[in-house]
């Protein structure tokens, strides 16, 4: 894997990143974005575009986020995810989950 989304998306999914993506590696969820690990080629041109600065290069994955390595790449398999290639509108109450912490409870898979 090259990219990883971080908790910090959960409850958010802003979809910014997905529509710079070349290679249409982002599925989604529920309320979380993922990255296929196969398809991503390690471009980063999604990591800035990240309102809530979710996304990382796999060497840059900070301690506390690295079992999201592993959760990225058992998400992408699970049924009902899908490849989500255009911008969406974030979840409706986004904005106040944005600047959370230790999210990862919330995650629906």
């Amino acid at each position: 894997m090259t990219h990883v989304v971080t908790e910090s998306c959960i409850r958010c999914k802003y979809t910014d990143c997905v529509d710079v993506c070349p290679v249409d590696c982002f599925i989604e969820g529920p309320n979380f974005l993922a990255i296929d690990p196969e398809l991503c080629i390690d471009c980063a041109v999604c990591i800035p575009e990240c309102p809530v600065n979710a996304i990382y290069a796999e060497e840059d994955l900070p301690a506390e986020q690295q079992h999201m390595r592993a959760l990225n790449a058992e998400l992408y398999r699970l049924p009902g995810w899908k490849v989500i290639t255009k911008r969406k509108a974030p979840l409706p109450d986004a904005d106040a989950w944005k600047d959370r912490t230790g999210k990862l409870a919330e995650l629906q898979r």
